[in-house]
């Protein structure tokens, strides 16, 4: 924590989507190193995580669309950061069959958007633009993607996260390699986990929205291996890939994968037996078959972030559901859920020094 606190400590940090799930957890941990973090997200009443987790007024916050380009570019020119974080994006594949047209918008033009308005920005000098595992071109092999990997996508939400990626290395190669202090990314995290998630068709807010309602778990695909993580563990990764970008922009930019070890994948029917071991629930499950295409194997290959960035997943992934319910039976309770959130972040924080 010492080596991310003497960097972070007051940097001007501007965040898009830090109102999500990842978005939140990583405004916490930033607020917590000391930096000045503006952030920039849609209101959208229904999303509370952001303050069950880090909602402060350390926190310059501004509601905007990420389409919206002249309010992002004036944002961003006022607020003169000197490291961007671009979470912003429609991150539900289900949601992407319903509204294709508004997924490639957010998940494309919004990327497009901030590669765009950064390069006419003097003082940056990190950019980090967080896309997704489901970029790869998924031909379900047994071993994991690595960045070299073919990108691609037989879903709306995966092809346009390839897009965005295309248009990444389509402006880093025209306008972002000519820069000598301004370094620029893209990071691919597998299916992140942990409290404060309330997103509709993901496995861990189901089970508890199963739980508050007194009603059966309905799990699409049971037999699905995922490769799992706490939301910290990428979060760690964009920080200190972040980090290296600001010194050395030429050696560290280009594409990084933040997936767990590959005998860390495991089934969604193994995810929930384990999270309802933790809570202390008796869980009733029924399972129904998806209305959309989903697949059944995904794993990520990290080796290039363990070697080159020295990142690493401290969590197991038993380590990792366990904290997840500790959030969650906290917040069944009505525990102070900023005190866990906090411990949990101090806890983890730790074990990178």
């Amino acid at each position: 924590m010492v080596k991310l606190n003497k960097f972070f400590r007051g940097k001007r940090v501007f965040v898009t989507g830090h109102t999500g799930f990842k978005g939140s957890w990583l405004t916490s941990v930033l607020i917590k190193l000391g930096a000045k973090v503006c952030g920039f997200s849609k209101i959208d009443e229904k999303k509370n995580q952001y303050k069950e987790l880090c909602y402060s007024q350390k926190v310059k916050n501004v509601y905007g669309n990420i389409l919206d380009y002249k309010k992002l570019e004036n944002t961003m020119k006022k607020f003169k950061p000197d490291i961007i974080f671009h979470l912003a994006a429609q991150p539900l594949v289900s949601e992407s069959y319903l509204d294709p047209y508004k997924t490639f918008q957010s998940n494309t033009i919004g990327s497009l958007n901030i590669l765009d308005i950064t390069r006419k920005i003097s003082n940056v000098k990190s950019l980090v633009i967080i896309t997704s595992d489901k970029c790869y071109k998924n031909i379900e092999i047994k071993r994991g993607y690595k960045e070299s990997d073919i990108l691609g996508g037989d879903d709306p939400y995966s092809a346009s996260k390839a897009a965005a990626e295309i248009i990444f290395n389509a402006y880093y190669k025209s306008f972002y390699n000519k820069k000598k202090t301004l370094g620029i990314t893209t990071t691919r995290a597998g299916n992140v986990i942990g409290g404060g998630d309330w997103s509709k068709d993901r496995i861990i807010p189901d089970c508890i929205k199963s739980i508050r309602k007194k009603k059966k778990l309905i799990i699409r695909n049971p037999n699905s291996t995922r490769p799992w993580q706490h939301v910290l563990e990428p979060v760690l990764g964009y920080l200190i890939l972040s980090m290296k970008l600001y010194k050395k922009p030429k050696k560290f930019s280009g594409s990084w994968n933040f997936g767990p070890l590959s005998n860390e994948t495991m089934s969604v029917k193994k995810i929930v037996d384990l999270l309802f071991d933790d809570l202390c629930f008796e869980k009733k499950i029924l399972i129904k078959k998806g209305r959309f295409k989903e697949a059944n194997l995904l794993k990520l290959n990290s080796n290039k972030s363990l070697t080159k960035l020295k990142w690493k997943n401290f969590w197991n992934m038993k380590k990792s559901i366990k904290k997840t319910a500790q959030w969650y039976k906290g917040y069944l309770m009505k525990s102070d859920i900023k005190k866990i959130t906090n411990y949990q972040i101090e806890e983890y924080l730790k074990l990178y020094d």
